[in-house]
């Protein structure tokens, strides 16, 4: 019952995808209204086994799941970062494969947000090093982190002179710079948005994820997944469709999608929405394909 009320919900929201024709039904336009991609972080546990190298994510995300669009992880490549012929290998490697490289997902690279001017400065460093790699390879952004200290306020204004600083590099290279909802008062929607609206820069953007919630890992307070995204969508140049888990008829049990994916589409957004399994039930092959499967009900297409 549930796979059929989100067909019917995503062919309310979904019209643009729709051909009326008086001889056929639900004739499917060719246009999708999103494409979707996938986020290097659904096959973590695979590539730290060792079962997939990190370079061949385009070999394996376009042949076994038939999605072109890559959204990497810094993490992965730490080794490399600094090889200059890095950038060039996994280009050609996209390249060869008819994929897209779409953004790079930084962590561990200093809190841009630091109280310390100087520990600023050396984060912004390190995070330009990643926008030279990102623009390399042809993506459109990174993702960055909120970390820092202080009242909520305060690291407003600590994050902004950090997003700042690193906005004239990304500026210079014509790219953007995202957040997401990562956990602390990034996971809260209004305190992100207010940064987003402090910063006030076109290629400053967010990148809401439908999971990402938890205020504080302690005592496991959540913000409200549905109200966040309401909250950060309109600054969105990315989306990642996080996944857990999923029932007999392929619906995600941790997040009404037909409640989520109108949030998304109601505000016109029409880039591409990432496949973000995080779940250990199924296996990580198995979470990708039916988050896969899942968003191309709303209309996307891989």
């Amino acid at each position: 019952m549930q796979a059929a009320l989100g067909t019917l919900a995503a062919s309310s929201f979904a019209g643009a995808a729709m051909q009326a024709d008086s001889k056929k039904e639900n004739t499917v336009s060719t246009d999708p209204l999103f494409r979707i991609s996938l986020a290097q972080w659904s096959l973590h546990r695979t590539i730290r086994s060792g079962e997939l190298d990190a370079m061949d994510f385009a070999t394996c995300s376009t042949k076994q799941f038939g999605i072109t669009g890559l959204e990497y992880v810094s993490a992965f490549y730490n080794e490399r970062k600094e090889d200059d012929s890095f950038p060039a290998d996994l280009k050609k490697r996209a390249d060869d494969h008819g994929a897209t490289s779409l953004l790079i997902m930084v962590d561990g690279e200093g809190h841009l947000g630091a109280p310390g001017e100087d520990e600023r400065a050396d984060a912004i460093d390190r995070h330009h090093r990643w926008l030279r790699i990102a623009k390399a390879i042809g993506c459109h952004s990174i993702r960055v982190n909120a970390h820092s200290e202080g009242t909520p306020d305060e690291q407003i204004a600590l994050c902004a002179k950090g997003m700042t600083g690193l906005m004239k590099h990304a500026d210079a290279l014509e790219l953007n710079v995202l957040i997401e909802n990562h956990g602390g008062h990034s996971s809260n929607g209004a305190w992100l948005s207010t940064l987003m609206r402090t910063v006030d820069h076109p290629r400053f953007g967010t990148l809401p994820d439908f999971g990402n919630f938890v205020l504080d890992w302690n005592t496991m307070e959540m913000y409200d997944r549905y109200t966040g995204v309401t909250e950060l969508m309109p600054y969105a140049k990315a989306v990642s469709a996080k996944s857990h888990d999923f029932d007999d008829a392929g619906n995600e049990t941790g997040t009404d999608y037909d409640r989520m994916m109108k949030i998304v589409l109601d505000t016109g957004y029409r880039g591409w929405i990432g496949v973000e399994y995080e779940g250990d039930r199924l296996s990580e092959s198995e979470g990708i394909v039916c988050t896969r499967d899942l968003l191309t009900r709303y209309g996307g297409r891989a």
